[in-house]
């Protein structure tokens, strides 16, 4: 007989007792398995512990109070997240403890060992001596009715579960090691490969931006207007694509560098970077406005890679409106700072640097799209 008030554990029960052909009766409560027992007896009851109202351990200790029940072995379905699980078990005459989630060949072998075990069971059940047996345990004091064969079995099947879940978490720390040993072998891979990329692009850009600049700068030069714009485009686009070489090699690294955090000034580093970026677009003149003394607990070196990406985007979508307007500032935000960049440029829907921010210093990043293009650079709780 099993008594389980949830339906996915019971269809999973009724295959288990069909696949290994033996007789049941599946409830789901113990108010009906109670008066099933006034009936007709089963060789074996398995009960989960967790249910509306009567739970497992006062069904096991009203079937073991019953002259015509005490002998019938009642296997505990349990999590086991507490000691006192145990304690409370032998209180109510359990025989055995199934932790979930369980194996069936586990439950089978619980199963076949306590059906073998019956005489010795009945025989403990029908002793005379019933001396309850006094347990002190965290400063409480406990009175087990269980038998000694019933307190010895259920002890061996606690210790039984324990080995096994040891061995699997033996089993988890070694699958982690070796996952862990691919990661860096990977994490080695991609630095290699991101030196490689920086390496090699940069020497012909660099000979692209020379050569641009050469002739720009060229007061002899015979290109026409309509040719310098064009090289200009050239020059400007190779110096991006030089930016976003230095934005991979730096994201390749961030993983694996160590964070030296600590208080540093927001203000100051948005308004010395400004100035590079402004150089870097000297077509545009955006309007920047910055909070003063913004402060946060950071990497400093990482912040400004963060900030000359994040600020970098604004002057550059920025560039396209008619009066480009940047902010750099912070708010409260359910209990944190937030610092932001935002500027009324294009919208888009994606950034560059999501997910480099958090492996550098634990940064919230999110992006709201009002009016304008707002990116949160820095979330930290309490500033």
């Amino acid at each position: 007989m099993a008594l389980e008030d949830s339906l996915v554990q019971a269809k999973r029960l009724e295959f288990f007792f069909r696949n290994n052909k033996l007789k049941y009766k599946i409830f789901s409560s113990a108010e009906e398995a109670l008066e099933h027992l006034e009936k007709q007896k089963p060789s074996l009851i398995i009960s989960d512990i967790v249910m509306p109202g009567m739970d497992g351990y006062e069904f096991c200790t009203l079937v073991k109070s019953k002259q015509d029940c005490k002998s019938i072995p009642v296997i505990l379905l349990t999590a086991l997240q507490d000691s006192n699980d145990i304690i409370r078990g032998l209180q109510a005459g359990a025989d055995n403890f199934i932790t979930k989630p369980y194996e069936d060949k586990y439950l089978l072998s619980r199963i076949e060992h306590l059906s073998s075990n019956i005489s010795g069971i009945e025989q403990e059940a029908d002793s005379s001596d019933n001396t309850p047996i006094t347990l002190k345990y965290r400063g409480e004091t406990f009175s087990i009715n269980s038998g000694r064969k019933q307190i010895l079995d259920l002890l061996i099947s606690v210790y039984d579960t324990a080995i096994q879940r040891n061995e699997e978490l033996i089993e988890i720390k070694e699958a982690l090691e070796i996952s862990n040993k691919e990661l860096t072998t990977a994490n080695e891979d991609l630095d290699a490969f991101a030196r490689t990329v920086s390496h090699d692009l940069k020497s012909p850009l660099s000979v692209i931006i020379g050569f641009t600049s050469a002739i720009l700068d060229n007061p002899k030069s015979s290109v026409s207007e309509e040719e310098k714009e064009y090289i200009n485009y050239i020059k400007s686009s190779a110096n991006e694509m030089n930016q976003l070489i230095k934005d991979l090699l730096s994201f390749s690294q961030s993983a694996r560098i160590n964070l030296n955090k600590k208080k540093i000034d927001l203000s100051d580093i948005i308004k010395d970077i400004q100035q590079n970026i402004l150089l870097r677009f000297p077509e545009t003149n955006p309007m920047i406005e910055v909070k003063d003394r913004m402060s946060a607990n950071a990497d400093e070196i990482m912040m400004r890679v963060v900030i000359d990406n994040l600020l970098g985007n604004a002057v550059k979508y920025s560039s396209k409106t008619k009066n480009p307007r940047i902010e750099a500032g912070s708010k409260e935000y359910y209990g944190k700072k937030i610092y932001y960049i935002k500027d009324n440029g294009v919208r888009i829907r994606s950034l560059l640097c999501r997910q480099t921010i958090p492996a550098f210093c634990k940064i919230t990043l999110r992006e709201r799209v009002p009016r304008d293009r707002s990116r949160t650079l820095y979330s930290q709780k309490n500033n």
